[in-house]
């Protein structure tokens, strides 16, 4: 059988029903950012800001004091850097530590610290080396143990939590050659055969696939009798006969991590490895990845930190026309820009992280947005400290201390952070799936009205169904405590910047984003879904008031506490500011942009005619197929698998 014949040939409306039906249906919790979207700044549901209890901190701080002396003595960030290799010895000191079983019931061997610790010993791990954050992130943020604590039986429980915490890594097997954000295409199969499933297919980017002890893999099972089929989760024993991991990728940044591509010939899995029903292996991955999202942001706040750290101590020790290059405005605007948003970003992590922890809201939204923003912001703090550097931003570690000046590895940052747009849902893909959940009350009420399969009678119903949705919801977006001026006075304190008035412009903003987003759904009605560059602006201002919101209750906190609150809110008061700027660019940018000679330009340069704008290079690329062959079989490559004992 062919690559070509054994993938599934699905349409764009079937693709985009298998992602509808893996989708949470229903919002039985509150959520701010829902409702942020929708016009409505419930800053009740985030304020006072929610805390950890005592014993929740005493575990979780007694576990960094650990780590951190961990990361500090026996971590070599260089030496992974150059050899592009976790030491087994780290590992299996991390193993030791428990750090496999950060996130894991106390019950099952694991250590039971929350979201807000496990993200706190992410970074802390993180800053050390990116490469051992993102084994532990995949191990339990999207392997095994996520899965399983949310969808898994006691008895799979009781089989596989005690190894995860201990002593077996984990994967998390989605991705294919040809498969990235597209699942109805799955090719990977699993066919029924008495008590077991038989696994055949490729999978790539396998994160931890090399060292991996178990899997979680997702694979369709065919519909036949007795058998709903679907995209269904296996837990999967990585040694098993007929898995062979063909290769170790090797990747522009994260050059310690073990990523593989992995084939499946005639893997046979018993039935009681099957995680959930069949056909719910899409729902449980995106379930999984509501919290899994958050450890992305962690190794971004990770990172903020240490630009700010170096962006410090460098701009004060170089010194340029007579004054120290932090004294000159075009350097000091990008060290506040790094300060302010690593104070965002934290922000946005910890309110995000206590949520989930509290388990009171429905944080889908939150998390994608924290995961979004997060990318994306550390992604440019790490692209300004490499600009504050010079020419020494773009110099190795390794090349600057070998000249006798202090090794500081910029440079690697910036290929280390490059990936975080791409993970766990692109930039692109994560605007899609925000715009999805932020427009779900409109659809819910109005799907029909705009589905041009749906009959007259059904439309008929839910013309009146948005009728009366409409006159309750839209006379309520006109006015609101964001133009009466002594709104939210307890956020501006004597003494202190007026957070206030951010406040207010959060709430006047999210009345205006509501109202854009409804006259864009009356205007292109069931073409709003083509419309990707409008939608990621929406979801773009959202996340800008979503961390401006939480820039503002985090300072506050802060300053309760007596914990450096008069910087906080110059902190927040600064990202703020700075956030505003980009909200209204990205309003005006709505409805003023160049979407639709990009379109036309798109179709010049598929169509070939700009080819001769290509001329006059060569291309270094070698030879070979842009997506490799997949077709079912037994693998004729060496097994590169290493589990790490």
């Amino acid at each position: 059988m062919s690559a070509a014949s054994a993938r599934p040939t699905v349409s764009e409306r079937e693709a985009r029903q298998v992602a509808e039906a893996a989708r949470e249906q229903e919002w039985r919790k509150p959520s701010f950012a829902k409702e942020l979207f929708l016009g409505r700044f419930r800053l009740d549901l985030i304020h006072p800001h929610p805390t950890p209890s005592t014993e929740q901190v005493q575990r979780g701080e007694e576990f960094l004091a650990k780590l951190r002396d961990f990361v500090e003595t026996k971590v070599d960030g260089g030496l992974i850097e150059r050899e592009a290799r976790i030491p087994d010895e780290v590992i299996t000191g991390l193993k030791e530590l428990g750090a496999l079983g950060m996130k894991i019931d106390p019950k099952y061997g694991g250590l039971g610290l929350t979201q807000v610790y496990y993200n706190k010993a992410l970074a802390l791990v993180g800053s050390a080396s990116p490469a051992i954050g993102v084994l532990l992130s995949a191990h339990q943020s999207i392997g095994v143990p996520q899965p399983l604590k949310m969808f898994g039986t006691p008895e799979q429980k009781e089989r596989f939590l005690p190894r995860c915490a201990r002593t077996d890594i984990s994967a998390f097997l989605l991705t294919e050659p040809d498969v990235g954000s597209d699942p109805a295409r799955l090719a990977t199969t699993a066919v029924p055969d008495g008590d077991s499933y038989v696994l055949d297919g490729v999978k790539l980017w396998t994160t931890n696939g090399v060292v991996a002890d178990l899997l979680v893999v997702m694979a369709r099972v065919p519909k036949s009798e007795g058998h709903k089929g679907g995209i269904t989760a296996f837990v999967v024993e990585a040694g098993s006969e007929g898995i062979t991991v063909e290769n170790r990728n090797s990747f522009m940044g994260l050059r310690g991590i073990e990523n593989g591509l992995t084939r499946f010939h005639q893997v046979r899995v018993p039935a009681e490895n099957r995680v959930g029903p069949e056909g719910a292996g899409l729902k449980i991955a995106l379930t999984t990845l509501n919290t899994g999202r958050l450890s992305l942001p962690a190794s971004c706040v990770a990172a903020g930190k240490w630009c700010l750290k170096i962006a410090r101590e460098w701009s004060a020790a170089r010194e340029q026309w007579g004054r120290p290059v932090a004294r000159h405005e075009a350097v000091g605007a990008k060290i506040s820009f790094i300060a302010a948003t690593t104070f965002a970003l934290e922000a946005v992590m910890d309110l995000s992280s206590q949520m989930a922890d509290e388990d009171r809201n429905d944080i889908r939204i939150e998390g994608a947005l924290a995961k979004l923003i997060a990318s994306e912001m550390g992604w440019t703090m790490a692209d300004e400290l490499v600009q504050i550097r010079g020419g020494r931003g773009f110099e190795t570690a390794d090349s600057l201390a070998a000249r006798g000046e202090r090794g500081v590895p910029a440079e690697q940052l910036l290929r280390d952070l490059r990936i975080n747009r791409i993970f766990e849902g692109s930039t692109e893909i994560m605007h899609l799936l925000i715009a999805r959940e932020a427009v779900d009350a409109h659809l819910s009420v109005a799907g029909d009205l705009i589905d041009p399969d749906k009959a007259l009678g059904d439309k008929a119903r839910a013309g009146m169904k948005a009728g009366g949705f409409y006159a309750r919801w839209l006379p309520k977006l006109v006015a609101g405590p964001g133009h009466i001026p002594g709104a939210y006075s307890s956020f501006h304190p004597a003494g202190h910047p007026d957070l206030a008035a951010h406040l207010r412009y959060v709430e006047r903003n999210a009345r205006k984003l509501a109202r854009s987003t409804f006259y864009a759904m009356s205007r292109w009605q069931g073409r709003m879904e083509t419309k990707q560059g409008f939608l990621g602006r929406v979801v773009d201002i959202g996340a800008e008031l979503f961390a401006m919101s939480a820039c503002c209750v985090r300072a506050e906190m802060l300053r309760t506490r007596g914990e450096n609150g008069r910087e906080a809110y110059q902190l927040a008061d600064a990202f703020c500011r700075q956030s505003r700027i980009r909200v209204e660019e990205l309003f005006g940018r709505l409805w003023t942009n160049t979407d639709a000679i990009d379109r036309k330009v798109v179709d010049g340069v598929l169509g070939g005619a700009y080819t001769w704008l290509e001329s006059g290079i060569v291309d270094p690329s070698s030879d070979g197929p842009w997506i490799a062959d997949t077709t079912p079989g037994a693998s004729g490559k060496e097994n590169v698998h290493r589990p790490i004992r």
